[in-house]
């Protein structure tokens, strides 16, 4: 048997440093930069939201123009798609934090919806996109008559 001496501000050190890796390795901000094989891209922030008759994404894409997103739903699952232009050339930045390049997001849809009727419109920088759900997810009220 052999005995080693406790040290306990280097054990206090390892919990520290695991903890520092705990975090920093869980916590990933809206927007920082992932990999898919060899294509990186930023992930879009959106928000979501339902109503009695409809699904509603919102993400924030400024200054980029309609056709340069691409918005695909195949099944339940929505792509949105687009690339935001670089930083001007021949400029020293002293801050530059606005993300640019190619940008994805992929969301699972857990609700029937009619993709065939779905819209998308900017407005401020802001994409809206209104997706219908199937009319027998709807909710339906039934009125109770006495006799």
């Amino acid at each position: 048997m052999s005995m080693t001496r406790w040290e306990p501000f280097r054990d206090l050190m390892t919990l520290r440093e695991a903890m520092n890796r705990l975090f920093e390795e869980s916590y990933v901000r809206p927007g920082a930069r992932l990999t898919s094989g060899s294509e990186v891209y930023c992930e879009l922030p959106v928000d979501a939201y339902v109503t009695d008759e409809e699904l509603v994404i919102t993400a924030p894409v400024p200054g980029m123009d309609a056709e340069d997103v691409d918005i695909t739903i195949e099944g339940d699952t929505l792509t949105i798609r687009g690339e935001v232009k670089g930083p001007m050339d021949n400029v020293n930045y002293i801050l530059q934090e606005r993300l640019c390049g190619q940008f994805r997001r992929t969301l699972r849809l857990n609700i029937p919806v009619q993709a065939d009727k779905a819209e998308a419109t900017f407005e401020k920088g802001i994409l809206t996109l209104v997706i219908p759900k199937q009319e027998e997810i709807k909710p339906k009220t039934i009125k109770v008559k006495s006799k």
